[in-house]
This record gives C-alpha cells, structure tokens and sequence, in this order.
C-alpha cells in the first residue's frame, strides 16, 4: 500500500500548506477561466491535492486509506507499480471534466478536493466487494446499499445545485472506477453477480 500512503502524504502536506497560504491555493485549484484562457491545464488534477477545511481533507484521506490499501495490489498486479496513481489521477481527471465543461465560461466557480478520485476508489471496491460493510455515520451498512443511497443522494443534490459540494464530481468518479476497473479486469463482472446471489454480511 505504498503508493496509497504517498497520496495520503502529498495531499495532506499540500493541502495543510495551501491552508495559510491562498497564493498557493489559487494556483491549483480548479478555476475554469485559468484553463481556458491560460492553459493552465495542470489545474484537472492539482485541485485535487488541495481541500476546503481540515474536516475535508481528514474525510477523504481516512477513505482512501481505507480502501485504497485494499485495491491498490489489484492495480500494481494489472499495471505495474505506479498502477493505483495512474487510476487515481485518472479518477481525477474524469470526475472534474464534467463540472469543468459546465462551467468552463464561469469566472466565479472553483471546484476542490480529492473526493472525485476517492469515490472512484470506493465504487470500485464495491464492485469487488458488494456486501462489505461500511460504517456511515457510526452504523454498518452493506456497500452495495451505499453506493445505492450514494448516487441518488448525489444526483438529488446536484440537480438542485444546493450546497458547496461538487456532487458531479462524485457520481462521475464512482462510474469511472467502476467501468476502469471492468475494462481492465472484465471478469470482474462475473464476480460481482456471484456475490450478488450471494448476500453475506461483512468482509
């Protein structure tokens, strides 16, 4: 789990940094007009290296530790060393593009945190991984219930548009950590509906 462990570390000491020094901040954060105007193109991943508060930061940090030390050795085995980082800034990548197109002429919308690449580590977990379960808010619930809970939540949300919190984002890296795991691996599938048939409770 060391490219996991390195994430966590580069995130954490960029955004702590990024915290008391909003020169830094606004030189990654994702900011539509610095892509389109000044090719700052740099900026569809960076964004993810910095976060809005420390609560953010510690919520997305604690899933990907926990996840990602569990999925990283399927990516190392298919793409080599540096497997999980490629689907991790892939996960990146993908989540934002939608919330970047959309608002690509909007000088007043900023976009941050890793959550986007996060949702794709823990959807793809899921496929693996259907009735694991996941503590949310102090009660266990089964990972396929979640992701269920999860995407309509986040579709609600972000049609209505309410809150700080790019659900776009979310919805767009859970499916791309899916279908980036079941194109790398397609027989992936085939497990995820044994386990389907196959309700057992726990890890």
């Amino acid at each position: 789990m060391i490219v996991t462990l390195i994430l966590i570390a580069v995130t954490c000491i960029v955004s702590l940094s990024a915290f008391g020094n909003p020169r830094l901040l606004d030189a990654l954060i994702l900011w539509p007009p610095a892509i389109s105007r000044r090719h700052e193109y740099w900026r569809l991943l960076s964004y993810g290296l910095v976060h809005a508060d420390g609560q953010h930061l510690l919520f997305n940090m604690l899933t990907l530790f926990f996840f990602g030390r569990v999925m990283e050795p399927l990516y190392t085995q298919y793409l080599g060393p540096f497997g999980f980082a490629l689907f991790y800034a892939g996960g990146l990548l993908v989540s934002i593009l939608p919330s970047w197109w959309a608002h690509r002429g909007d000088s007043n919308y900023r976009s941050l945190g890793a959550s986007g690449a996060v949702s794709a580590v823990l959807f793809a977990f899921i496929l693996l991984q259907p009735w694991a379960m996941i503590i949310v808010f102090f009660l266990p619930l089964p990972a396929i219930l979640y992701a269920l809970a999860y995407v309509l939540y986040s579709i609600y949300m972000d049609r209505g548009g309410a809150g700080r919190i790019n659900h776009s984002a979310h919805i767009w890296g859970g499916a791309y950590g899916v279908l980036f795991t079941v194109f790398m691996e397609p027989r992936v599938v085939l497990v995820f509906v044994q386990q389907l048939q196959h309700p057992h409770f726990g890890l």
